[in-house]
């Protein structure tokens, strides 16, 4: 049996945020087999668990609040016996540019409380775990994880879910060195401008000196950001 644990906050406020998007991960992988519906709370987490495309998988989503996501894992580690190896935890993170994925088989939190919390009750860094990039921040962090996707990210954000689904489905199959082999060097397509709101327009992407309108006034990008 292979667990996959998807990091997020639980409640109406935070489901579509950048912080939530490895719970995101396991609802595309939920779609595709057909669980919505079947999953139950037990564990202080949301779990589905059942055969997909010839794998005994088994979707968590805990529903501690993201810094306590450890006590959450450790039970359901407990419930099922289940080694560290059968463990993949889905997370995060804005080191990475939006639409990365990376693989890797141990490590640090990188600053993720859901992570740190999770070595801190497991007390060991050596499990797997799929980061899903969500781009550096603008402002602060917190306002910058706890925030919505933006427009030219959210008309990606189908792709890269269906990629990160794969990505699962892969470490499921073969292993995490594998799917990092397949998956780390992964490129989302860019924005389609055409799909977009025009440069200076509400939620519009950057106009040509780096500046973004939003519903809330007025900022400036990342270079990086207008480049894109």
């Amino acid at each position: 049996m292979k667990i996959v644990v998807g990091l997020g906050n639980p409640g109406r406020q935070y489901e579509r945020t950048r912080h939530n998007i490895g719970w995101m991960v396991l609802d595309r992988i939920v779609d595709r087999a057909g669980w919505d519906g079947k999953g139950r709370s037990r564990d202080a987490s949301w779990i589905a668990s059942g055969r997909f495309h010839g794998l005994d998988l088994t979707i968590v989503k805990p529903q501690t609040f993201m810094n306590d996501s450890g006590l959450a894992v450790r039970k359901i580690l407990a419930r099922e016996h289940a080694p560290l190896n059968e463990l993949l935890v889905v997370a995060d993170d804005f080191a990475l540019p939006f639409g990365k994925l990376r693989f890797r088989e141990n490590g640090g939190s990188g600053g993720h409380n859901g992570l740190g919390s999770i070595i801190d009750e497991l007390r060991t860094e050596k499990f797997s775990r799929l980061r899903v990039g969500i781009g550096a921040p603008e402002r602060g962090f917190i306002d910058h994880v706890l925030a919505a996707f933006e427009p030219d990210e959210r008309e990606r954000l189908d792709s890269l879910l269906d990629a990160a689904a794969d990505a699962v489905e892969e470490w499921a199959r073969h292993g995490t060195n594998k799917a990092a082999n397949r998956f780390n060097m992964f490129e989302l397509r860019p924005a389609d401008e055409t799909r977009l709101a025009a440069p200076g327009a509400v939620e519009g992407p950057p106009d040509e000196t780096g500046v973004r309108r939003t519903r809330t006034g007025w900022g400036r990008v990342l270079r990086k950001d207008v480049a894109e």
